[in-house]
């Protein structure tokens, strides 16, 4: 019963985030005759990522002809929508991509395979993956996800629109003081300093900062002791908000926040901020070459640190765990299928693979290499995934960073708000 009730709470947390080995692949001239085989998968993404999986489907397909494959897709937000009942009828795909912020969850609840005993038997080839990245998908000794890419947080600009304004380009020096310096710069220019910061990335990006992070060790409650942190970091965000110079979150619902009307896009905007799999599409969407720097200090070595992009997991009632695992495998570690999906998932964590790539990426690409060994360099290590209850948490956390950009709430307020809630519903989810 204890169980039924967490699978159904998939469903309610779900709907409150979202409300706000060699490859075994058989080359050509290789005749075995296999049982037939279906396997089903689903991802969220968008149309680059989207059609680059559907091509790598096919060449799968075509080196082995007993496997067809079944294949969903949809946007983050209705992806979760649609795992959450089949994961509580236990009839999830296949192969799912998942979220760090969902792996703990989906795990406790038995619903993904552990998948370190297919490496064992030579089905899923992590030899050429980093301890780091294969311990990005790790909970209590098992293996639920393999990282699909490595990925971490940046900021992109165009040099001619900080030229333009009169802004000098930032270094990997740079801090939150520059950052603020930039913005008294061009208030009232009818300029942004950029788009919309997600609060639950860049707040914990802040706390790294600062030797704190965001969930205790133990996943019970907040892993910061100091409201200032949370008053100091969101009271920037509200007054850059008061000053016009970051996006209210009701841009989203007016003209302004349609894609073709972006100011990042129309070069309104100093700055895009996300993470290192998202700068190819950008570029590609803005039309003309784009810069990366690293996220403001200071300290910014120890608030970033290299991310799985996303995992691929196997479904505990997948009845074709062995066939899945060797999909796995040749996503991950087959050049021509990495070659067709461009790192938009994040960096391939086969080394073999990133070498090869290296030589014959396009210049985009080949900042995002070169970013990303910046990052290795400068950098600590990854938190532990997020824990149960974590996207109640987020939920929470969104609903009181559009009140606190409404000018509804004080940062003190929300500081105290947030803490309340969100040990609460940590605590919870531990019993």
């Amino acid at each position: 019963m204890g169980r039924l009730l967490r699978i159904i709470g998939i469903i309610c947390l779900t709907a409150a985030l979202l409300g706000c080995v060699p490859q075994f692949a058989q080359r050509p001239g290789m005749v075995i005759e296999e049982e037939p085989i279906t396997l089903r998968i689903a991802w969220w993404g968008g149309e680059f990522r989207n059609n680059a999986t559907i091509e790598v489907i096919h060449q799968y397909e075509q080196l082995n002809p007993h496997v067809n494959i079944e294949y969903e897709y949809s946007s983050f937000n209705e992806y979760w929508r649609k795992m959450a009942p089949l994961a509580a009828g236990n009839s999830l795909p296949d192969i799912i991509q998942m979220d760090i912020s969902y792996l703990a969850q989906y795990s406790s609840l038995q619903l993904l395979e552990d998948l370190a005993p297919y490496a064992q038997r030579g089905w899923l080839d992590t030899k050429d993956v980093d301890k780091q990245q294969l311990d990005s998908g790790s909970i209590d000794g098992k293996v639920y996800g393999l990282s699909l890419g490595v990925n971490a947080l940046l900021s992109i600009y165009d040099p001619e629109v900080l030229q333009a304004n009169g802004i000098e380009f930032p270094t990997d020096a740079w801090t939150w003081d520059d950052f603020d310096q930039m913005g008294k710069h061009i208030q009232g220019r009818g300029i942004y300093l950029g788009t919309y910061l997600t609060p639950e990335q860049f707040f914990a990006y802040y706390l790294r900062q600062h030797g704190a992070k965001l969930y205790a060790e133990d996943g019970t409650r907040l892993g910061y002791e100091d409201d200032a942190l949370f008053v100091e970091y969101f009271g920037l965000m509200q007054r850059l908000v008061q000053d016009k110079l970051i996006f209210a979150p009701d841009i989203w619902t007016s003209d302004i926040g349609k894609p073709d009307n972006d100011p990042f896009y129309l070069g309104e905007a100093l700055f895009s901020w996300g993470y290192s799999n998202q700068f190819i599409s950008t570029t590609e969407r803005y039309g003309k070459p784009l810069s990366i720097a690293p996220m403001p200090g200071p300290n910014n070595s120890d608030g970033l640190f290299l991310k799985p992009g996303m995992f691929f997991s196997i479904a505990g009632n997948s009845r074709q765990k062995e066939e899945a695992a060797k999909f796995i495998s040749f996503f991950v570690n087959d050049l021509d299928a990495n070659l067709l999906l461009k790192g938009e998932r994040g960096v391939p964590v086969s080394s073999s693979v990133r070498e090869q790539m290296r030589m014959i990426v396009e210049p985009e690409q080949a900042q995002v290499f070169d970013y990303i060994d910046w990052v290795a360099e400068h950098s600590s290590p990854m938190d532990a995934p997020d824990p149960v209850g974590s996207s109640e948490v987020t939920a929470v956390l969104r609903e009181l960073y559009d009140l606190l950009l409404f000018g509804k709430l004080t940062a003190d307020d929300a500081a105290q708000q947030f803490r309340e809630r969100a040990n609460a519903i940590l605590a919870r989810s531990e019993t």
